[in-house]
């Protein structure tokens, strides 16, 4: 592995631990899954106050290494086909992880993350398709433009989560709510037609015995 690829190899581990330190105080607690509706006692079903600064840095420690392992790789002119593909991987199951979790709390509408779930493993078996055809279809522009309104979509609900487990006002909390799920709803959308755009560069690349 490239030092790039050990750069993408961190958010394998930076998903999980998320998703456990998020929702496991959860599973514990007394109080009921839906604890957003109920007010200003549901931050006590989030466990311990300091999970809050660890998780933003785990967001943001994710969101700094997809920018950074394009970045390394181009700078040692290590980009290589297997990257290409271990790249999106990465996105794709840090993504996944994150926005579970705001499924899961009522932030994201499961129908939307059912979306990108087809979305994204579609994509996925494209890319194995055009390995077929001798090419490693890498980030196109639509795909990096979906990543940075997933990023949006995901900072946003941290900050809804965060706002209700510090014990801010309602108002406040469901503020930051509905704007998470607007900038989902766009992300989703932009995600969509980008995997149209990414079919188009399927069909348009000929076979190898073309």
């Amino acid at each position: 592995m490239t030092l790039a690829d050990k750069i993408t190899s961190s958010r394998l581990i930076i998903s999980p631990l998320f998703f456990l330190l998020y929702y496991l105080p959860r599973l514990l607690s007394p109080l009921p899954a839906s604890a957003f509706s109920m007010g200003a006692e549901a931050h006590q079903s989030y466990g311990p106050l300091w999970t809050i600064p660890v998780l933003w840095l785990l967001f943001i420690g994710s969101s700094i290494t997809d920018m950074l392992d394009g970045m390394v790789a181009r700078k040692q002119g290590a980009v290589s086909d297997f990257g290409k593909l271990y790249d999106p991987f990465a996105d794709t199951l840090a993504q996944i992880s994150f926005f579970l979790c705001f499924v899961l709390d009522g932030f994201f509408h499961p129908f939307l993350f059912l979306l990108v779930l087809y979305r994204e493993f579609g994509i996925l078996f494209l890319r194995n398709l055009m390995l077929k055809k001798g090419v490693s279809l890498g980030a196109r522009m639509g795909g990096k433009i979906k990543t940075v309104s997933y990023i949006s979509a995901i900072a946003l609900a941290l900050l809804a989560s965060s706002a209700l487990r510090l014990g801010f006002t309602e108002p406040l909390v469901q503020g930051f709510r509905v704007a998470a799920g607007l900038v989902f709803l766009v992300s989703v959308i932009i995600a969509i037609v980008s995997f149209f755009d990414y079919l188009s560069v399927y069909r348009k690349t000929p076979a190898p015995d073309a």
